[in-house]
């Protein structure tokens, strides 16, 4: 089987490129910018939105859905949330098409025109107050804790698979709540949920953290983030909280009545992830012989391929292996029973090699006569010949292995790719090495701007619980308390 992917060393985003569209995870689509996303990259995103909605629920959330049409002038109440996102909205200003009289096919129908143009949907914070303002009279509906799956639209200049695209899936929080203090415990909270699900689930260590002034969500007090370490060193924003103080509240004129029979303006918070995060977990884990995937979040955890010269052979396998294949099934594990005579064994170790499959049983008739079978793993490409009887059990520790394994090696990697710099000309060196920079910061937004300017590296955040230290910003030379972490960013 011809992988023909690209290595790593040799292109990196050719390699991701590659690696997106061998393995079966998505398309390109007609639309400009816009994706496909295969079954196989959809397996993905289900598994995730699966845990998400979990963990969603279990801190009290329920889920909704919001019009994907924004009406323009919603836009415009909030003046930064407009600003932020104003370059890249699609607006829809007519509603039909028409023949064209010259005969040159369909034309927008001039008559058809909307009284009021349509944004499609960047995110939903404007629509979801104008409704919010509806349900919210007392505090009696407070807090109120909803999410929504759904897709949006920014239409970005330059796209990239998973990583940044015109439109994309995602899931969007929106809270409501009585107090400051409530809002930003909400906002932390949802935080330590993604960091949880990107550690425990895409085996991806992040740091969280806050953004800085200039990095904030358009229209919030603050903005908290997971930052991940990709294999190329570059930085990847996870995940995002806002605490978004009563800038929505005021601009739709949400109130409530307190327990003092007062009429108070709400406080709000949002929070997403995307399917950015297929991208990132290709991006941290996957090497040049395809995706190597966390057994969490794998559409398929085990392949197993019968190894025979005939049908009678085949049979005598079949008997052993698919009742197997029901007993993984009853522990929750998914496995396939790979007796395709129409693919030589080789390209099927190959494809689910490709395919990131973590774990790969073959049995052939000496395998079957001893009582054993061949196991491979897809992190460490290792073998072993174990005994069949209790393979089920094994496969399950196994996973549970790779699954650690996986984060063990992302963290090593991002632990040993983060140095100080202490200096201008350290910090121009450390720059074009893979990997974050820790550097103080005179918490200017001039000089964040300049060192962006001059290096292309952003400060992906002020780490949550940041140790306090005496220095000297590293590019300006003012006084510094803490020091934040650089990198250039995907």
């Amino acid at each position: 089987m011809a992988k023909e992917i690209t290595s790593r060393e040799a292109d990196y985003s050719q390699w991701y490129n590659d690696l997106v569209l061998k393995a079966g995870l998505a398309d390109y689509s007609p639309v400009r910018g816009c994706m496909v996303i295969k079954p196989y990259g959809f397996g993905i995103w289900e598994k995730m939105q699966a845990a998400l909605d979990k963990r969603f629920k279990e801190t009290g959330h329920v889920n909704a859905y919001f019009p994907l049409f924004i009406p323009k002038s919603f836009l415009s109440k909030e003046a930064s949330h407009i600003e932020g996102f104003a370059k890249e909205c699609a607006v829809v200003t007519h509603y039909r098409l028409i023949n064209d009289p010259n005969g040159k096919g369909v034309i927008v129908d001039p008559d058809a025109k909307l009284e009021e143009e349509l944004i499609v949907r960047p995110t939903s914070e404007t629509i979801i107050w104008n409704q919010y303002k509806n349900w919210i009279q007392s505090y009696r509906d407070l807090p109120l804790l909803i999410n929504q799956w759904a897709n949006v639209v920014r239409w970005e200049m330059r796209t990239r698979l998973f990583l940044r695209t015109a439109e994309f899936l995602w899931q969007e929080g929106h809270t409501a709540h009585a107090t400051a203090q409530e809002a930003i415990e909400e906002t932390e909270k949802m935080l330590d949920v993604y960091a949880e699900f990107a550690e425990q689930y895409l085996a991806l260590p992040v740091i969280r953290g806050r953004k800085t002034p200039n990095e904030r969500f358009a229209g919030a007090v603050d903005t908290y983030c997971i930052e991940a370490m990709m294999q190329d060193g570059q930085a990847l924003q996870a995940g995002t909280s806002h605490f978004l103080g009563q800038n929505f509240a005021k601009a739709f004129e949400v109130q409530f009545l307190n327990k003092e029979g007062k009429q108070e303006f709400v406080w709000a918070t949002s929070w997403g992830v995307s399917t950015r995060l297929v991208g990132a977990l290709i991006m941290a884990h996957s090497d040049d012989d395809g995706l190597v995937l966390p057994p969490k979040l794998a559409p398929l955890h085990v392949a197993i391929v019968p190894i025979h010269k005939g049908e009678e052979d085949l049979n005598k396998l079949r008997e052993k292996l698919i009742p197997l294949v029901n007993e993984l099934k009853a522990k929750g594990i998914t496995a396939k029973l790979d007796d395709d005579d129409t693919k030589r064994p080789g390209f099927k170790f190959a494809e689910y090699e490709l395919r990131g499959v973590p774990v790969r049983l073959a049995m052939g008739m000496r395998d079957y006569e001893a009582g054993t079978v061949e196991i491979a793993r897809r992190d460490t490409k290792t073998k072993e010949t174990v005994s069949f009887d209790g393979i089920a059990d094994h496969i399950t520790k196994l996973l549970d292995d790779i699954q650690q394994n996986m984060y063990n090696k992302a963290l090593a990697f991002r632990d040993s790719h983060i140095r100080k710099a202490d200096t201008w000309d350290e910090f121009l060196k450390l720059i074009e090495e893979p990997g974050f920079i820790s550097a103080h910061w005179d918490g200017t937004s001039e000089t964040e701007d300049k060192i962006k300017e001059l290096t292309k590296a952003t400060i992906r955040c002020i780490p949550l619980n940041n140790p306090q230290e005496d220095g000297i910003c590293v590019f300006s030379g003012s006084a510094s308390k803490e020091r934040v972490i650089f990198a250039r960013a995907y």
